[in-house]
């Protein structure tokens, strides 16, 4: 039963342009905001497409003098932040502007909160309560997804990892939201079909584990159904099929998943999170495979938003089971791996896996608890 007579907190994000051709605003908002030196954080990969140097270029016509650091890994490490902090400083920079997936945006979201607080990095590691020192301004930030997944463009925060360990560290702050979001899904339309399916799959996740997340958020529950919908009908078409319809729901339905996940996310990212960070795995594939087996784990206790959510997929049967049915089906339409066995993980795997589920972040927002035997059952199940 919810109590009313609590007084409780939301928080939504800033100001979103979205929509084709977006990208093509941001040269005069820069402008307009008096800003000529931007630091541009984006990938290797994206560093390389043919957009990312018109982009470039655009913004050299009109008087703007870019500078691009690229020089970071797949799964985010420190290393890659401090590098990112000492490029700005010498170039002299005055703005940054995350451009890419969530690895891009996460490091770039770091780099902002560096250059104004100088402690450790891991200082500021918001679940050791470091968020109290965030006291200082950050750079003009600007975010420019180019996928469809992570969400991280309306983020406030930026997962890292200790260069050694690969441990997770978490660093927030409602400061290191970004000015603006040009959402533009044509730079998405590119994108390789592998890619598409996983960032999907990871946005879909967002959506579902907000949505049956604990708490009392029906702000959240009602973006993240929306977002359930929007994936539904579109993701098998921007996979397979590509146009700009079906890119665009997707997009703005990724968008949407990070905004519902402020919430809390919950088993699934427990077991996805170490993963990438013991074999390395792509962090929308691991969301993908695990999703399946993870909402089963949910249902009992939970039918009422289960058949909610099957009603978002507009599946006939509106059951928890069907919904795990339905997200086999859309790994295999997809061309997703169904299990855990097809992306590498072996027997020999399992107890180091279930020790680093148990110590995730995210399984204390899961409508259950999460026990290490049950995370362990979980990985032999998905195997």
């Amino acid at each position: 039963m919810t109590d009313f007579n609590i007084v409780r907190q939301y928080n939504f994000p800033t100001t979103i342009r979205f929509g084709a051709g977006a990208i093509k605003e941001l040269p005069a908002y820069l402008a307009a905001n008096g800003l000529s030196k931007p630091l541009l954080v984006t990938d290797p990969v994206v560093g390389q497409l043919g957009f990312f140097t018109t982009l470039q270029n655009e913004l050299a016509s009109k008087g703007i003098s870019v500078q691009v650091f690229s020089d970071i890994h797949k799964n985010p490490v420190k290393s890659d932040v401090l590098k990112g902090g000492d490029a700005f400083a010498q170039g002299q920079r005055d703005s940054i502007i995350g451009i890419g997936g969530g690895a891009a945006m996460d490091v770039a979201r770091a780099i902002a909160l560096r250059i104004y607080h100088r402690r450790d990095l891991f200082d500021y590691d918001d679940l050791i309560g470091g968020d109290k020192y965030v006291t200082e301004e950050v750079p003009h930030f600007i975010t420019v997804p180019t996928t469809s997944g992570t969400g991280s463009e309306v983020g406030r925060s930026a997962i890292i990892s200790e260069d050694e360990t690969h441990r997770k560290r978490i660093l927030f702050s409602p400061k290191l939201l970004a000015k603006i979001i040009f959402a533009d899904p044509l730079l998405t339309m590119d994108l390789p079909p592998f890619v598409t399916a996983a960032t999907g799959m990871d946005a879909l996740t967002h959506n579902m584990e907000a949505f049956l997340a604990k708490g009392f958020h029906p702000l959240c529950d009602g973006i993240a159904l929306e977002g359930i919908t929007l994936i539904n009908e579109s993701i098998a078409t921007a996979v397979n099929q590509p146009d700009l319809a079906s890119r665009s729901k997707m997009m703005i339905a990724s968008l949407m998943g990070a905004v519902a996940f402020q919430k809390g996310l919950g088993v699934v990212h427990s077991l996805a999170h170490p993963l990438s960070s013991l074999l390395d795995t792509h962090h929308g594939l691991a969301n993908a495979v695990n999703l399946p087996y993870g909402m089963r784990f949910n249902i009992e206790g939970f039918e009422d938003r289960f058949a909610r959510m099957a009603a978002a997929m507009q599946l006939k049967d509106q059951t928890g089971e069907a919904v795990v049915n339905r997200l086999f089906d859309l790994n295999r339409e997809l061309n997703l791996p169904l299990t855990l066995g097809a992306i590498g993980v072996k027997n020999e795997h399992i107890e180091t896996l279930s020790d680093l589920a148990e110590a995730d972040f995210c399984h204390p927002n899961n409508p259950k608890p999460v026990s290490r035997d049950q995370f362990k059952q979980l990985y032999l199940s998905a195997l």
